[in-house]
């Protein structure tokens, strides 16, 4: 313990922090300068990984929440050799890899991507979550840490609420926050905002909380030291610090605490750039430089922790030669590999809800996949998840065994925590809501798609046909909403999600087996309340033939030279089936009928195949349940599509179908009139 040396570490983070954000003219200099005594102490002192294999998978991790912080962690990590010199001073610029939010980056450090507030210590609590799950059924192995850091704004945040309710109750003991109490946010000054005891809050919650000066090495140690030895509680850690600290003016007054060095350089605020550089101990010509003495100790800290890895890596082999067949199984879990399952012999009810179709999988993969936790927002008996429930049990406090999470009335919260969930590894999270309730999820599910998580979404009740509950429960937008995200390319040249919206059971097997075997982004299967029709096969086994489905669209009815194409998805493809009945047998046309459960990852395909189910430059009509952009990508130029521009109504689904034109009769009205419409351009 070198009280100096602890000192001038910290003050190098102070002034690689300003000085990035000076050199970018961008970022957020003075919650970094406030944090930077606890991240040394932390990162030196308490925090275990590998410095040489930084994504080994029984270190500790560090979740950031206040992702404007990221010059705090490039400064930790830069300490570290993580980072370049000439990475630093590319901040904020095209092509680095230091963004202006931290980007998760596991090789480097970087556990999370963070900016919205509330969400980085929400995945933390995940990622503590699914320690414990793996710590139940591999003892001892799992021990690890979770540490979080947030800030007056991701205390503000509500996900908060939901975050601090479920790790209290579930007794998270292996999660530590770090609260970098400043009084000071981005526009104004806490008092302005806010009277709330956010220590008296978290007690509420079941936590235990320690209140110290965030500058004062002796008590975040104290602190620290208390947190690791908790059995019972997750804690939280208020560190009462100041905003710039170490910031002084062009007379060497000291200039902290002060909002405006919250979003801007040093240089643009009454301090001074240089003079608080030379008040940090740094020196001016070389501010991205790592002291001498600094330099000497990190690498002693680095050896340390390597050493600490390997005696640890000594006690896993040793287990794992001790107990082969877990270690076996935990390998697989940790790889993201499944056991060999078989949807196709799931026994799916006749004209089954496909929301019933899916609890009916679900069940099937609670006995044969181990590393799942299911999440629903309340509603497991009426999303279905508690197909799921039925062969298994509840986490709780002391007790992982089991795995299913009821997060409660938490959409965004459950979310955020499936992120952590996915991020810590070796366990695949699924969550599960209303599908209009998507609304409450969508930061969380856009942060999956940025990280590339491979979330599975169960949403239900997917269209006004959800009936008599009314307008605030009946999807009209979502789908247009979800399906952008299938536009949207990620940082892989992917498309961002996987949206599926089966068209009956036997399809929801096979989404099922797509959003499985989909590891690189986040699925959501989009389900029905009301049952559905049963497709029929046309020459092999329905599941045979609804596999097409993962080229993102087939044909469920198939005519050779055929007059006209139906397109749709979910249960409208039924409705289409009806009216074709109807348009063959009274009108003698032809008709090909096509279920595109994925209008991403149909538009991936070959163009042949492409044009193979949808023709190019012949009659395309189609039908939604909600917004027509649902499927303008599809119909081509001269196409058709039937949807809704409105917002629902409370009334039976049956007398909704009739009002909103979607029996089988209404259909083949407005089929019969874009082909009308159709021959007289054409004879025109």
């Amino acid at each position: 313990m070198n009280h100096k040396m602890d000192q001038l570490a910290a003050d190098n983070m102070r002034a690689l922090a300003i000085s990035m954000v000076e050199k970018a003219n961008s970022g957020h200099p003075g919650g970094a300068m406030g944090g930077a005594d606890f991240m040394h102490i932390l990162y030196t002192e308490y925090l275990d990984f590998d410095p040489t294999q930084m994504d080994w998978p029984f270190r500790d991790r560090f979740f950031m929440d206040a992702g404007h912080l990221s010059g705090l962690m490039y400064a930790q990590y830069y300490l570290l050799g993580n980072y370049k010199k000439e990475d630093l001073q590319q901040f904020r610029q095209w092509g680095s890899v230091t963004p202006g939010h931290p980007e998760v980056d596991v090789l480097r450090g970087i556990e999370n991507t963070s900016g919205p507030l509330g969400q980085g210590h929400t995945m933390g609590v995940g990622a503590a979550i699914a320690a414990k799950f793996l710590g139940a059924r591999f003892k001892g192995l799992f021990d690890h840490k979770i540490y979080g850091f947030i800030t007056d704004g991701g205390v503000q945040e509500e996900i908060s609420q939901g975050a601090g309710r479920i790790a209290g109750h579930l007794g998270l003991n292996n999660f530590i926050m770090f609260y970098d109490s400043n009084d000071v946010q981005l526009s104004s000054m806490t008092d302005e905002v806010t009277s709330e005891d956010t220590a008296m809050k978290y007690k509420a919650w079941g936590w235990n909380v320690i209140t110290i000066n965030g500058h004062d090495h002796l008590e975040i140690r104290k602190a620290l030291d208390a947190a690791n030895l908790e059995t019972e509680r997750p804690t939280l850690i208020i560190g009462k610090t100041i905003m710039g600290k170490g910031c002084v003016t062009a007379d060497g007054s000291i200039y902290e605490g002060e909002c405006e060095l919250h979003g801007k350089p040093i240089g643009d605020t009454k301090a001074d750039y240089t003079k608080t550089l030379l008040n940090l101990n740094a020196n001016p010509k070389e501010p991205f430089a790592v002291f001498e003495e600094v330099a000497a100790h990190y690498n002693q800290v680095l050896a340390k922790k390597t050493e600490k890895a390997s005696l640890k890596k000594q006690q896993i082999a040793k287990w794992e030669n001790e107990n082969p067949a877990l270690a076996k199984k935990m390998q697989l879990f940790l790889a993201g590999e499944l056991p060999e399952l078989d949807l196709s012999s799931v026994i799916q009810k006749s004209n089954a809800a496909t929301r019933d179709a899916s609890s009916a999988v679900l069940a099937y993969l609670a006995e044969n996949v181990e590393n799942i936790i299911v999440s629903s927002a309340d509603l497991s008996n009426s999303d279905k998840t508690d197909g799921f429930l039925k062969k298994s049990s509840v986490l709780q406090k002391n007790d992982f065994n089991g795995a299913f999470l009821q997060a409660g009335v938490a959409e965004l919260t459950m979310t955020s925590i499936a992120n952590g969930i996915a991020l810590h590894g070796g366990v695949i999270p699924v969550v599960a809501t209303f599908f209009v309730f998507s609304d409450y999820m969508k930061p969380a599910i856009r942060l999956a798609a940025i990280q590339e998580l491979p979330v599975k979404y169960v949403l239900t009740h997917d269209s006004f046909r959800v009936g008599e509950d009314g307008p605030t429960h009946q999807p009209i937008e979502q789908e247009a909403q979800m399906r952008l995200l299938e536009k949207v390319k990620n940082h892989s040249g992917h498309q961002s999600l996987l949206a599926l919206r089966p068209a009956d059971a036997i399809e929801t097997s096979v989404a099922w087996d797509m959003a499985l075997k989909n590891t690189k982004t986040p699925t959501a299967l989009i389900l029905s309340r009301q049952n559905i029709k049963d497709i029929p096969a046309i020459q092999t086994s329905r599941y045979d033939e609804a596999s097409g489905a993962k080229k993102g669209g087939y044909l469920v009815k198939e005519t050779t030279n055929p007059d006209i194409t139906l397109i749709a998805n979910g249960s409208e493809v039924s409705t289409l089936i009806d009216a074709a009945v109807i348009l063959e047998k009274e009108h003698n046309l032809k008709i090909n009928i096509a279920s595109i459960i994925s209008e991403g990852l149909f538009k991936s395909q070959p163009k042949s195949y492409q044009e193979s189910i949808i023709p190019k430059g012949k009659l395309v009509f189609g039908l939604t349940a909600g917004l027509p952009v649902n499927l303008e990508g599809l119909i081509g130029d001269s196409g058709k599509i039937v949807g809704l521009d409105h917002f629902g109504y409370s009334a039976p689904a049956s007398v909704l179908d009739e009002k909103f034109g979607f029996t089988s009769q209404h259909v083949c009205a407005e089929i019969l009139k874009y082909i009308e419409e159709s021959a007289q351009i054409l004879s025109n």
